[in-house]
């Protein structure tokens, strides 16, 4: 009777060690995932609605595979590679337009990150834009190129940092207008240990061209679920628009499903 109850302790003992382990595991993944150049494989699908566009007040919805591929160069190097392929509904914006459904255009960064110690996290390289849109309407027409970083900092269970690229045009139709806008990403998590994360963070763009800033402000919270051995980040945020061109978007939502895959 003895043995029998000193084996069901041990059994009841090494599941609760095996469960903190695990839940050790997945908060340390949500830490990694806030980190957008972290040693991790993951593929974001992000859902994104903006609501009242032109003077139809329409919506747009925009799905975007945003694959994250991190390649080891070395011990103390990584090669990030970061892709945002969009699919993109664009309701009727003004009477006789017409609703249009398609990709837009692709946007690949390229960080090459070294190891830093105390927290800190960089990765600099190049980004490039390139013309997969298959409408006009959807996108530029252009091939695009300049540069790109992040700077962030981890500590605890906070996130704070920004990232950030230049994309000129260099090559398109002269039908075509030039393209020339800088994104800046200001963003701060917090991560708890049962591997909630809170969110807040701008994705700004300037256009150079016209002159006009779009400055959403993004919050919402993910936390790390289990299906299986496949373990998945479900995300909700609002945004509202502090700035953005004239008759531009006022509002959106986002929902994000992050299929995780540790190296």
């Amino acid at each position: 009777m003895q043995n029998s109850l000193r084996a069901i302790l041990g059994a009841t003992a090494a599941l609760i060690l095996g469960m903190g382990g695990a839940l050790a595991d997945d908060a340390e993944l949500a830490k990694q995932l806030a980190n957008p150049v972290a040693d991790l494989i993951s593929v974001p699908f992000q859902g994104n609605y903006d609501c009242c566009l032109g003077p139809s007040d329409a919506g747009q919805y925009t799905l975007n595979l945003q694959p994250v591929i991190p390649i080891t160069l070395s011990d103390n190097l990584n090669l990030i590679v970061r892709t945002i392929l969009p699919t993109i509904q664009q309701g009727e914006l003004a009477p006789g337009y017409g609703s249009h459904f398609g990709l837009g255009d692709t946007t690949q960064s390229f960080f090459l990150s070294p190891a830093l110690k105390n927290g800190w996290v960089f990765g600099a390289g190049p980004a490039f834009l390139w013309p997969t849109a298959t409408e006009s309407e959807l996108g530029s027409g252009i091939w695009g190129a300049g540069p790109t970083a992040v700077l962030l900092k981890q500590t605890g269970g906070w996130t704070v940092g920004v990232l950030a690229n230049q994309i000129w045009s260099y090559a398109g139709p002269d039908s075509r207008d030039d393209y020339s806008k800088a994104f800046i990403q200001p963003f701060l998590n917090y991560t708890f240990p049962d591997t909630t994360s809170l969110i807040l963070n701008t994705e700004s763009t300037y256009d150079w061209q016209s002159g006009d800033w779009t400055v959403p402000i993004n919050f919402g919270v993910s936390k790390i679920f289990k299906f299986g051995d496949q373990r998945v980040s479900l995300g909700a945020m609002g945004r509202v628009y502090a700035v953005a061109p004239e008759e531009g978007p006022e509002w959106g939502v986002r929902l994000i499903a992050t299929f995780l895959f540790p190296k």
